[in-house]
């Protein structure tokens, strides 16, 4: 974790299997994933002997051993606790090593084809978000291109979802626009991934695309202190809240939306056991395509919702909807949503099993347990921060998540930039180069 207060000082000679050490370089300077961990074979050791370094940092606390006795020389040359050097000194010394290691350039350049690939898809994200604003802003001065754009819009995610490769899902690093419109994309994202996984056909998926795009259109027909308002809202205006779906139903004709369509935005709202809105509708009288984006859209409020104080974690959410919500959806859906995201959502701030935490950046659908993960170390900046494949790293796993009130502010700041959590899609190239 970087915290040097536990840290104590040993010689080369002193390493044995089972310590927990830290290495005093940067991270292009040795081959290993990580700059701190716990030692679990010889092989490790001899590495390490190599890297030019006099003395190696430990922390008692996270060591499974204790280190070998010192050499009698060496004893009493090595402080228990760093010793700073003068400043004139530090100026002069020259640094261990300067040539990246056999075997850390290939890490360097996974980490860079991860980056490239997370910048690619925040444009794409960016793009979509600015589509959905000018789509939705459209709609009552040029309702026909709106449409169009959103069946374009669509078009390009179905393609995305449909492709036998399989989709990655990525937690954007930050959310552009207002969030209405982020939202509107976030439920068509989920949806379209939890349609993919219940073996929709293409036309079905293209359907509930566009019925999740113009989900909440109704809402421009409510004044907007209501619509943004983040308190309680009173039963009056709770009233006025639940006519969107019928508000929305009207737009959705003027529209030229499908039969479908229309219905999807209609019944977004109703509720298995008869509690939602507007029409308190029961069991098979609410559509599939319209559960998937009642589905989405109750997981995207508990995540996103009007005051941010009242947040939930991507896993809390999860486990909210399971808990205290089943008996309000289909009971396949709601599980197929939940194993698709995973047991750590995109934007789940977690605790690795080499004492590490990290923010879970993007997790391939058809392997939800192996996520690409953003670790936090205080020794590289934020903008440099390793992103680990769990795909690749067989001994590491994810131990838990954790709320980020749980997390020093100077680490929440680290892994998370900003306070929505948002998704966007992508294929698989790893499966298409398969």
């Amino acid at each position: 974790m970087g915290n040097t207060d536990n840290t104590l000082y040993i010689t080369i000679e002193q390493l044995r299997v089972g310590l927990y050490v830290h290495l005093d370089l940067n991270w292009t300077e040795h081959p290993f994933s990580f700059s701190s961990f716990k030692i679990k074979n010889q092989d490790q050791i001899d590495i390490i002997s190599g890297l030019g370094l006099q003395r190696i940092r430990y922390d008692p606390a996270k060591s499974d051993s204790m280190p070998l006795p010192p050499a009698p020389a060496a004893e009493a040359a090595v402080p228990t606790k760093p010793t700073p050097l003068p400043p004139a000194e530090q100026q002069t010394m020259p640094p261990v090593r300067t040539e990246v290691p056999r075997g850390k350039q290939e890490r360097i350049e996974q980490l860079k084809h991860i980056r490239d690939e997370i910048l690619h898809v925040e444009k794409q994200f960016n793009l979509a978000s600015k589509t959905v604003k000018g789509i939705i802003g459209g709609v009552a001065r040029r309702p026909e291109r709106s449409r169009h754009q959103a069946e374009a819009l669509v078009d390009e995610m179905v393609e995305t979802i449909i492709s036998d490769a399989g989709v990655v899902m990525h937690a954007m690093s930050q959310a552009v626009g207002e969030g209405a419109y982020v939202h509107s994309l976030n439920v068509a994202v989920l949806s379209l991934m939890l349609a993919k996984a219940l073996d929709l056909g293409a036309r079905d998926i293209k359907h509930l695309g566009l019925g999740a795009v113009f989900h909440d259109i109704g809402k421009l027909a409510i004044a907007s202190e209501v619509v943004h308002k983040t308190e309680s809202l009173t039963a009056e205006e709770q009233a006025l809240m639940e006519h969107h779906c019928y508000h929305g139903a009207d737009i959705a004709r003027k529209l030229g939306l499908s039969i479908r369509e229309t219905e999807i935005i209609l019944q977004h709202h109703e509720c298995f056991d008869g509690s939602g809105y507007p029409r308190r509708l029961t069991g098979d009288k609410i559509s599939l395509l319209s559960t998937i984006v009642a589905i989405a859209n109750a997981y995207d409020n508990l995540v996103n919702p009007p005051n941010i104080a009242d947040a939930l974690t991507p896993y809390e959410a999860l486990s909210h909807l399971f808990a205290f919500k089943r008996e309000k959806f289909q009971e396949a859906p709601l599980r197929t949503f939940i194993h698709c995201l995973g047991v750590y959502p995109p934007g789940s701030i977690v605790h690795l099993s080499n004492e590490m935490l990290g923010l879970v950046l993007s997790v391939n659908t058809s392997n939800s347990l192996k996520p690409k993960v953003l670790v936090y170390d205080p020794n590289i900046p934020v903008d440099e921060a390793l992103i680990i494949d769990m795909g690749k790293e067989d001994d590491l796993s994810i131990t838990q998540s954790l709320r980020p009130g749980q997390l020093p502010r100077e680490i929440y700041a680290y892994l998370s930039s900003c306070k929505n959590v948002t998704y966007y899609l992508e294929p698989n190239k790893q499966n298409q180069a398969k």
